[in-house]
């Protein structure tokens, strides 16, 4: 394991160290579990008891929607300009603390288990844990070889990832010294693509009707969608029809590549098998989920556990003609934030606050009782647990940087606030977006040129430059990496 230096530690009077199991998951959107009622057939028991127990955030964000990026905030609590991993090619500065190391220090056990893949497709064992068992790159859902602490272990074909990742994280937990605290970081890969159920899932959804999104064929009004239909409801959100056919050119071509619903994977699947795929997938994950709560619960260890389960990124399902994560849509930027502490959160009703993925690191230390160092860009939601009135953020940032990989979709900043989201991008002649999501929550109307909006839009570009200034982001970080050749997509690791 790799050697650490000492940390300075700023323990929080009053406050005794809690265990903690933060469970991440790859691509899964926010509002595809069962309780949402989002895809009506799609069954997560254990998702929905875990929100059911303790609290769902629908307003969670990532401030990148792509996953290197996601990881970086996630462990440091900072925004992707500040850590510099901007996209998935970008190697670690070599200058990041990671949360779980805080931890360690504290006299932590600490495991991880699964993917990685931030600021490099190692698998070789990272500060902040005594534990490790990872992969390279994206991995494989069949058949993997983890690096366990160091030494390789290849597993037999019939061997499914998500599986082996929870058999080996509840062994873990069984034991540690049950007189310490424990910090537990299971990474699953799924679901990302390309989406590769467990063999008992596999098929399970097959005959399920898939559900198309109101945008799935533009801004305008389709004849072949139920959904959006509704001519009041377009009629009152119009304003003029300011927003009609504005989307951006960008978005309307990218419907025909890789991240396109017209050229998916280069028409390496349909959309609808692609959407049985996902669903099933994501079965496993649902799975894992209910061996760890169990295990919490058959121990005595879940009234003082601290459980966070949490997506990287969204994903794409046809909004707007696109599949993948990346751009600031709700479905691409916006993630499953469900968390469960008893002793501390009454369960069942869900917290409304904007969340983001650099508030996941100053959280986990304050449960542990430790202060989170000034650097950090992220806020504790502790405070938010007991449901009180709380201060909190009013708005959150998002940034997304182009890949040489992946030019389909430009670099953008935006702003969201609980009713109004402002798109910026930079370095292409193109429209920017603006919506009122309390009216048009599937962003189909972009107002960018409504006249009523036109002092407000100006107000949160100004936002946008402010943040950046303020935290050091005037300056895109780029990268001295050799990169694959144009349109070379035969690394899936890059993905």
């Amino acid at each position: 394991m790799p050697k650490e230096n000492s940390l300075e530690l700023t323990k929080i009077p009053g406050i005794s160290p809690k265990n903690v199991v933060f469970i991440l998951t790859d691509d899964h959107r926010f509002d595809f579990m069962g309780f949402t009622g989002k895809v009506p057939w799609l069954e997560t028991p254990n998702l929905d008891r875990l929100a059911l127990e303790g609290a769902y955030f629908p307003n969670a964000y990532v401030t990148t929607s792509l996953c290197s990026p996601s990881r970086a905030s996630i462990l440091t609590g900072l925004y992707s300009h500040t850590h510099t991993v901007v996209d998935n090619a970008a190697p670690d500065p070599g200058n990041l603390t990671f949360f779980p190391q805080y931890l360690k220090e504290a006299g932590y056990q600490t495991g991880f288990f699964g993917k990685w893949h931030m600021g490099n497709h190692t698998d070789a064992p990272q500060p902040g844990f005594d534990h490790w068992e990872s992969f390279h790159g994206q991995g494989v859902y069949y058949g993997p070889t983890l690096n366990i602490n160091g030494s390789q272990t290849t597993y037999s074909e019939d061997t499914y990832i998500s599986d082996i990742l929870s058999e080996h994280a509840i062994e873990w937990m069984d034991n540690v010294d049950k007189e310490k605290p424990f910090f537990m970081y299971l990474s699953h890969k799924a679901v990302h693509s390309e989406f590769t159920p467990a063999m008992r899932h596999l098929g399970n959804y097959e005959e399920e009707t898939v559900i198309y999104p109101p945008s799935y064929d533009g801004p305008a009004i389709s004849e072949n969608n139920t959904e959006s239909k509704n001519s009041d409801e377009n009629q009152r959100l119009g304003q003029d029809h300011y927003g009609d056919g504005r989307l951006p050119d960008w978005v309307k071509e990218q419907r025909e590549s890789w991240h396109g619903v017209d050229y998916m994977y280069h028409g390496r699947i349909n959309f609808e098998d692609f959407f049985h795929r996902y669903t099933e997938t994501l079965k496993g994950v649902d799975e894992s989920v209910g061996l760890v709560l169990d295990y919490l619960d058959q121990n005595d260890l879940s009234e003082d556990t601290l459980v966070i389960y949490m997506g990287d990124n969204g994903f794409s399902f046809g909004e707007h003609g696109l599949i993948d994560k990346r751009h600031f849509y709700e479905e691409s930027a916006k993630v499953p934030l469900l968390v469960r502490w008893p002793s501390a959160l009454r369960g069942g009703d869900p917290i409304n606050s904007l969340i983001q993925n650099i508030d996941i690191a100053p959280t986990i230390l304050e449960a542990a009782g430790l202060k989170a160092p000034e650097n950090m860009q992220g806020m504790s939601f502790v405070p938010l647990l007991a449901r009180g009135e709380n201060p909190w953020r009013d708005r959150i940032f998002y940034e997304y940087y182009w890949e040489m990989d992946f030019p389909q979709t430009p670099t953008m900043f935006g702003v969201r606030t609980d009713r109004y989201k402002y798109i910026r991008y930079h370095g292409v002649w193109d429209t920017n977006e603006f919506y009122d999501l309390e009216n048009d929550p599937n962003e189909m109307q972009n107002l960018i040129e409504a006249p009523e909006h036109q002092e407000r839009i100006n107000l949160f570009a100004n936002d946008i430059y402010d943040w950046l200034e303020e935290t050091g982001g005037m300056n895109i970080p780029l990268k001295k990496i050799v990169r694959p050749k144009f349109g070379d997509h035969r690394n899936q690791n890059i993905l």
